[in-house]
């Protein structure tokens, strides 16, 4: 019997006076626009986890208060399942001295126009959706995530 197990990732969207933060991160050879994004770890909360990406992937210091969204999507190139935890929240502080992880090439501030404009290079359709969501006013309380009971 094959066990089905989908990727479990985080990604933030941080806006700051209409733009919105995004790495600019080689994958596969490919330069790729997301929002600060990554995968969960053993023992991490969800929101802990975006935490940590922002701040590894950015150099921001980041602070979930709501979600935006739960998203699926299957890449179908590698048969994988992503279940995306998308969050919104404030940038605490930002410290320009910190090693961003490897394949972070750029961090851009992109309006909404901007982003949509440069569609051909998002990660993933997630990308967009996020942000769309977050336009409309999609935010559910962190208490909607229930915490780890093992």
């Amino acid at each position: 019997m094959t066990v089905w197990k989908p990727s479990v990732t985080v990604a933030a969207v941080i806006e700051r006076d209409g733009r919105f933060l995004f790495v600019e991160e080689r994958i596969g050879g490919r330069l790729v626009l997301n929002q600060p994004a990554g995968h969960l770890d053993p023992g991490e909360s969800l929101a802990a986890a975006c935490s940590r990406e922002v701040l590894e992937e950015t150099a921001h210091r980041f602070e979930p208060t709501a979600l935006v969204g739960i998203y699926r999507w299957h890449y179908a190139p590698q048969d994988v399942t992503f279940l995306r935890f998308c969050f919104r929240g404030n940038v605490v502080s930002a410290d320009p001295s910190l090693k961003l992880d490897k394949e972070i090439v750029r961090l851009h501030w992109l309006s909404p126009d901007e982003l949509r404009s440069r569609r051909a290079e998002h990660r993933s359709p997630l990308v967009q959706k996020c942000v769309d969501d977050f336009l409309a006013g999609r935010s559910f309380p962190l208490e909607l995530l229930s915490r780890d009971f093992s």
